[in-house]
């Protein structure tokens, strides 16, 4: 796993390199007329402000940043490199009592238990993907393809945007023991994708 804080901060040089490994899962050097190729298979993880100040949305204090000050520290991050992550996640602020005073959530092992059967689905559906009787691998409701393609057209995705919400629709229909993809399912992918303007 790569984690990586302060996102934006990072120089774009070094944040534009993380495309190929993302993409393909290694990382190639080339120098003179040698070529060597590094596996670089990873997970990144990768947290950030909403603007420089950090207080873009919060009720307080206020965010003191202009708008282009904002629109410039976010465009920091390149479309083709925001298209290459899969789930963009927004974690507003919380009051103090609502920390303090949250209920208990799930325990590890509940949400751990819950990820292994939707693991084992997945495996099963890819073990049996060869044989002639099995189903396409992205088994979509009608309702739920119109909707991806509509949502897709709208945004103007690009084909890898597409692709990867309808894998993350796949998963979640896995967490939700289903074998069909439904419109719920989309629509939690699709939201999912939406935190930042995708190009």
């Amino acid at each position: 796993m790569l984690f990586l804080d302060e996102f934006p901060e990072f120089a774009r040089s070094a944040l534009e390199a993380l495309r190929e490994p993302l993409e393909s899962g290694l990382i190639t050097i080339v120098r003179a007329s040698q070529r060597c190729e590094f596996p670089a298979r990873f997970q990144l993880v990768a947290a950030m402000n909403p603007c420089p100040c950090g207080y873009l949305g919060a009720s307080a204090p206020a965010c003191r940043c202009t708008p282009a000050q904002i629109a410039r520290y976010q465009a920091k991050l390149s479309g083709p490199l925001l298209d290459r992550i899969d789930l963009h996640v927004q974690v507003p602020a919380l009051p103090a009592a609502d920390l303090l005073h949250a209920p208990p959530g799930e325990s590890s092992a509940t949400i751990r238990a819950r990820c292994a059967a939707a693991r084992e689905r997945a495996r099963q559906r890819q073990h049996s993907a060869s044989a002639p009787e099995s189903k396409a691998p992205f088994q979509l409701a009608p309702a739920a393809a119109e909707w991806l393609q509509t949502a897709a057209t709208r945004l103007a995705w690009s084909a890898r945007s597409t692709q990867r919400v309808l894998k993350i629709a796949r998963t979640i229909a896995d967490l939700d023991h289903s074998d069909m993809i439904l419109t719920l399912h989309v629509a939690e992918a699709m939201h999912y994708r939406s935190a930042i303007n995708l190009p």
